[in-house]
Parts: structure tokens; C-alpha cells; sequence
């Protein structure tokens, strides 16, 4: 199998006690651009555990993150980030409006042990915004700057890994450096996707990004990861009509105008490999301003959830399942009348037993949604969205990469 986890070091590997740590977390959250406010914390939230970890160790701890991108309404200062870790921390998270100027630099070497500090949105520094190898990215202003104030670097953003900036790469290369506890739940999640032990594996893929979905189904195809793939969503529209199967003119019609017939013969190609693709049997429809359920093969309305059939289908497949991968929406769950799919869905995985992998912003929503027995049987809850996908379409994970070298250089020592 060609898909792989690279060996990094973690927390528990290397004495991170009394130093001065770097610690590269991923805050970027939803802001309001009324209010600038943050709309969502999850991601904020989630990282508070292994930050909270190393102030109890008694190290002193810089955080670093990016939000936004410049020239966005959601490119805005962390100040209001620090606020929101302190109320969830319970203690004061310092803050400056710097990165590696001295102003920084000169309040990094004065940090105590105990103490917090966040820096600014480092995408104020524009080095940030190139990709490069990590051997490039080391001699950065960015890398030589902060680099010797500290003794062990963290990296704790998985939901990054897919990019090769300064911040994620660079310090690797030049810092003892360790995964922390967001990103260490992530790895040991994805491993259990792998594990030969762990089979069967049913996948649900739906939502948006369907050129996304149709790479990762042709990794898992190709490395006999997907047992069964239960499709939903445009995915699922794209696959019934590779099949021949006519979706009615309203829905041809989109299909045609945002380009996704284009994909088709992908589709196509896919099932003629012998794909383990599953295709909905019914889907709720919107006709009339009224959802009503119509079979697949006989569509007049246009296609807004799964149905109810096929949910009961679905649910009969992930009984038998052992780990259960759910990404992307089976509907427009922002319209209540077509959440159903997406939420039944969700709680007959947990129900099933299974192993479950919650990925996305969407399944997060759902999880917050469902009673809190079932909340606490989800296996895991995937704060990544583009690391995760890329993940599962075999692409590598430069971050993940510049920490296995620097686990070889300063951990474990070359093999």
C-alpha cells in the first residue's frame, strides 16, 4: 500500500519540560465581518490541551497561527484570539502585535516558565504566504529570527499539513520538533484506516468538492484501502448518471452549467474498474417549495438530500463496518427540510458500533447537533479539512515530512 504515515516523534517521545517552546497551532476560525467576532471556537478549543499540557510541565510558550488570508474579511489580529484562550485556558494569554520583529523577539526572551504568549497572524509576515521546501523555508527571516530563542518546536496543526510555509516547515529542520496532541489524535485516527485488522471500511463521501471525492476514490481503489463507498450528495448524482441513469431536466441542467458533467467519464471509469460504489436509491426533493421523496431513477424535483430509503440502505451497509470515514454532506443541510440525510447518517454510524471518523466543518456542525450519548461514542472528531482530504487522496503532507526528518536529525536519531 502505497499510502503511509510518516514516522514523527510526539509529545511523549521527548522531555519537554522547563524550556522554552514554539508551538505552530492552527486558530483560524469563521469571523463574523460585522462584528468580527468569532463565530465558531472548535478549532480553538481544540488545541487548548496540549497547550495547556506544556504550561504544566512549566515550560514557557509562544503560539503562533495564522487566520485568514490578506486581503479577506476574516484576515484580522489575534488579540481576540488570545482573549478567547484565556477565558477557555482559565488563565492570561499574553499577546503582542508582532511576529518576528524585536519587539517580539525581545518578549520571547523575557517570557517565564508558566507563562503564555501569541503571537500576530503570521501572514503579516509575507515570507509566510510562499511555499518552499523545508530546507528553503529554514533559511527564512521567519526561521532564523525566532529559531534560536527556542529549545523544541511543536507542531499541533494538522489541518495545515498540506502546506509548506515557513511556520510549519522551517523549524523542523533547525528545532528538535514533536506533534502535539491535536495532531497526534489526527495521525492515530488516520492509522486505524490502515490497519489490516480494521476491515471492513465503509467511506461516505458527499458534499461539494466532488473532483475532491473522485481523487480520494481513486487512491483508496488503487490501494484496496475502501471496502464499501456509499456516495451522496452531487458525488452520488455524478455516479447515477454514469450509470445512465436520467436525473430529471432541472438537475441535468445543473449539472451541465457548474461543469460536473465533465466528471462523469471518471465516474464511468470508476464503476468499469469494479469500484465498491454505492449510489442512493431515493432522494429528497425540492418541488413545489415542499420536500417530498422521489426514487432515484424517476426525479422531477430537484435533488436537495438523500431519502429515507436509502438512509435505512446505507445504515444496513455500516452495520457490518469496523471504521466508518464520513466527510461531506448528503444534502443542503443549511435548509432544515434537508438536513435529515446528513444527520440520520451521521447518528447510524455511531449507532453501527464502528469505529467512526467525523471529517469536515459540516460533520463537526452535525456532532454538536446529536444528544450528547452519541457525541461521546464518536471516535473521532477531524478539525483538518484540506490535510484530510489530501491525506486520503495520497498526497504527501509536507509538515508531516519536515517532522519525520527532524525526529531522524534530533529524536530518534538517522536510521
Amino acid at each position: 500500500m502505497s499510502l503511509s504515515i510518516p514516522k514523527i516523534a510526539l509529545i511523549d517521545d521527548y522531555d519537554i519540560t522547563n524550556k522554552k517552546v514554539l508551538v505552530r497551532v492552527d486558530f483560524n476560525s469563521p469571523i463574523d465581518p460585522k462584528t468580527g467576532e468569532i463565530l465558531d471556537d472548535h478549532r480553538i478549543r481544540g488545541h487548548t490541551k496540549t497547550l495547556k499540557e506544556l504550561i504544566d510541565k512549566n515550560n514557557a510558550v509562544v503560539v503562533m497561527s495564522h487566520q485568514g488570508r490578506p486581503g479577506g474579511s476574516d484576515f484580522v489580529s489575534l488579540s481576540i484570539h488570545a482573549k478567547k484562550v484565556s477565558e477557555l485556558m482559565g488563565i492570561e494569554v499574553q499577546f503582542i502585535d508582532d511576529v518576528i520583529g524585536p519587539a517580539a523577539r525581545e518578549r520571547i526572551k523575557n517570557l517565564k516558565n508558566g507563562e503564555i504568549l501569541l503571537l500576530e497572524n503570521t501572514r503579516i509576515v509575507s515570507e509566510e504566504i510562499i511555499e518552499a521546501t523545508p530546507e528553503k523555508q529554514a533559511k527564512t527571516f521567519f526561521v532564523q529570527k525566532l529559531a534560536p530563542l527556542f529549545d523544541v518546536f511543536v507542531l499541533d496543526a494538522f489541518s495545515t499539513a498540506h502546506r509548506s510555509q515557513p511556520s510549519l516547515v522551517g523549524f523542523p529542520m533547525v528545532l528538535p520538533s514533536v506533534g502535539g496532541r491535536v495532531l497526534e489524535a489526527e495521525i492515530k485516527a488516520l492509522a486505524r484506516i490502515f490497519r489490516p485488522d480494521e476491515k471492513p471500511i465503509v467511506f461516505v463521501l458527499g458534499g461539494a468538492k466532488v473532483e475532491d471525492s473522485l481523487k480520494i476514490i481513486e487512491t483508496l481503489i488503487r490501494n484496496g484501502v475502501a471496502d464499501r463507498i456509499l456516495t451522496t450528495g452531487l458525488l452520488s448524482m455524478i455516479f447515477l448518471v454514469a450509470k445512465g441513469i436520467y436525473l430529471g431536466k432541472e438537475n441535468m441542467r445543473f449539472l451541465n452549467e457548474k461543469g460536473y458533467t465533465a466528471l462523469i467519464p471518471r465516474a464511468r471509469r470508476l464503476l468499469l474498474m469494479g469500484a465498491p460504489v454505492e449510489t442512493p436509491y431515493d432522494f429528497g426533493v425540492l418541488k413545489n417549495d415542499k420536500r417530498i421523496e422521489e426514487p432515484a431513477t424517476k426525479v422531477t424535483g430537484k435533488i436537495m438530500d438523500i431519502g429515507e430509503k436509502t438512509i435505512n440502505m446505507y445504515h444496513e451497509i455500516m452495520k457490518e463496518a469496523k471504521v466508518i470515514v464520513l466527510r461531506g454532506p448528503a444534502g443542503v443541510i443549511e435548509d432544515p427540510r434537508f438536513k435529515k440525510g446528513t444527520f440520520e447518517i451521521a447518528k447510524r454510524a455511531i449507532e453501527s458500533g464502528g469505529f467512526t471518523i467525523f471529517g469536515g466543518g459540516h460533520f463537526i456542525a452535525i456532532a454538536n447537533e446529536l444528544d450528547e450519548g452519541l457525541r461521546k461514542k464518536i471516535g473521532h472528531i477531524s478539525l483538518a479539512g484540506g490535510a484530510l482530504l489530501l491525506f486520503l487522496s495520497g498526497e504527501r503532507l509536507p509538515a508531516l515530512e519536515a517532522l519525520e526528518i527532524s525526529a531522524k536529525k534530533f529524536i530518534f536519531g538517522e536510521k
